[in-house]
């Protein structure tokens, strides 16, 4: 069984289904249909000349944790069956495929002829046009900045009927505008990507303890010959300690062979009850995994359990329970992230709801081309939550207000508590995707956070 989660069977005319994001906190009544080809996809986005209808969103597997990915009571086009590579140049190192296709599935077929994605997020279980729509970011974004800073081109159907291709040079307003724009400025039909070559699958690791936050901080300044670094950060650390945790960094090795990752099997995780998730059960984990035997030094792993760890654990949002969980992910200027993380931790301690995946990471300097992409030059915190109803919600609005009050912003895939003006703030130039957004396209986060300002 694939970790993909599981998308309505096919179907050619819209109906009912309840959709929930990859968070499960809420779960909403949508008009869905999942088109096995790119023509029969268009045919339903375009619709010039005809009366007003429900707004529409693609979705690819929705593994956004808030509400990017849902479009209450409206039109929800799921691509994951357009999932064709159209052409692969592999002298050249070049891509081009349907926007549907998994990044899963496309390493499968790339790592043996020696190229990988040049920013991989921490599942391979995403589609490329999602990939695109939230212009996702990775363990090497100090090198090599976001996902849309490799994009060439890519292929839009808008509402008009208009089929259009984007690029830098062609149509290049729209191009920023679609980058990072959540896939509001029209359908992405196929995205054409540029490749990196790779001599092996394998990568040389090393992981270092962290004491403190100051101590993260020495490292990764030191970590420059290593391109992908993170760290987890335990969140039950004493005040003193406050940051500890451990330090993770790799790079790709010369030598280990081409063998691409074997497709996922095995069920799923069973679904936990709330209760198990407490702070005493917490506070376990993360004395076990920072103390776990050979967790540091160094050694040469494979590139799937070194970028996507948590693909080994099908349906691991499940462990939240049936109330499912909250993300917090903020990123926050160099020049006060140290202060600004440090308080974020605390806030954490204080409520004593720590969190289990707590994940911290430097960002870079290299823009994006896209006018909403998440990534500032500095560093980004990222905290998950089980709900437990108004208390974590409390605590969810004030990390928002902390990070944004610092001149951070907050992640739009992940968020589910940004306010229009916690938006407006972290993205001001919003505006311009609205103005690039198609009429027909919309979605419950682009209806929270601009609300009546749009």
């Amino acid at each position: 069984m694939s970790t993909a989660p599981a998308s309505p069977a096919p179907s050619a005319s819209p109906r009912p289904v309840p959709m929930s994001s990859w968070g499960r906190r809420t779960r909403t009544s949508h008009m869905v249909t999942r088109p096995a080809f790119l023509d029969d996809a268009t045919a339903q986005v375009a619709t010039p000349g005809t009366a007003p209808v429900a707004p529409l969103l693609a979705r690819g597997l929705g593994r956004s944790y808030g509400d990017v990915c849902l479009n209450t009571d409206g039109r929800l086009l799921i691509t994951d069956r357009l999932d064709r590579i159209q052409w692969l140049d592999v002298e050249a190192g070049v891509v081009r495929a349907e926007a549907g296709i998994s990044l899963d599935r496309l390493l499968r077929v790339i790592v043996p002829r020696g190229l990988f994605l040049p920013v991989t997020p921490g599942t391979k279980f995403v589609t490329l046009g999602g990939a695109v729509a939230n212009d996702v970011h990775g363990k090497n974004h100090e090198t090599a900045g976001t996902f849309g800073s490799h994009v060439l081109r890519l292929g839009l159907v808008r509402s008009t009927g208009e089929a259009l291709t984007l690029s830098r040079d062609e149509n290049a307003a729209l191009f920023a505008a679609t980058i990072g724009g959540l896939g509001l400025t029209g359908f992405i039909a196929w995205v054409e990507l540029r490749l990196v070559p790779i001599r092996s699958a394998l990568l040389e690791t090393e992981t270092l303890a962290v004491r403190d936050l100051d101590d993260f901080f020495r490292i990764a300044e030191a970590s420059a010959e290593w391109p992908f670094t993170v760290a987890w950060v335990d969140c039950f650390a004493p005040a003193r300690e406050l940051g500890r945790g451990l330090f993770m960094r790799s790079r790709w090795a010369e030598t280990g062979g081409l063998s691409a990752h074997r497709a996922a099997r095995g069920p799923a995780l069973p679904e936990l009850p709330g209760v198990v998730l407490n702070s005493l059960t917490l506070r376990a984990f993360n004395a076990l995994y920072r103390r776990r035997p050979h967790a540091l030094g160094r050694r040469t792993q494979h590139y799937d359990p070194a970028f996507y760890p948590l693909d080994a654990l099908s349906g691991w949002n499940r462990l939240y329970g049936r109330r499912g969980f909250y993300q917090h992910q903020s990123a926050v200027p160099a020049a006060v992230a140290p202060d600004t993380v440090r308080r974020l931790l605390e806030t954490t301690a204080a409520q004593r709801q720590g969190s289990f995946l707590a994940v911290l990471k430097r960002l870079g300097g290299v823009s994006s081309p896209g006018v909403l992409s998440f990534p500032i030059e500095g560093a980004t915190l990222a905290l998950d939550f089980p709900d437990r109803g108004e208390r974590t919600r409390r605590l969810m609005l004030a990390l928002a207000e902390q990070a944004t009050a610092a001149g951070g912003r907050l992640y739009p895939a992940k968020d589910a508590v940004m306010s229009p003006e916690m938006f407006r703030a972290g993205f001001p130039r919003w505006r311009e995707v609205e103005a690039w957004r198609d009429p027909a396209f919309g979605s419950d986060f682009w209806r929270r956070v601009t609300g009546d300002a749009a």
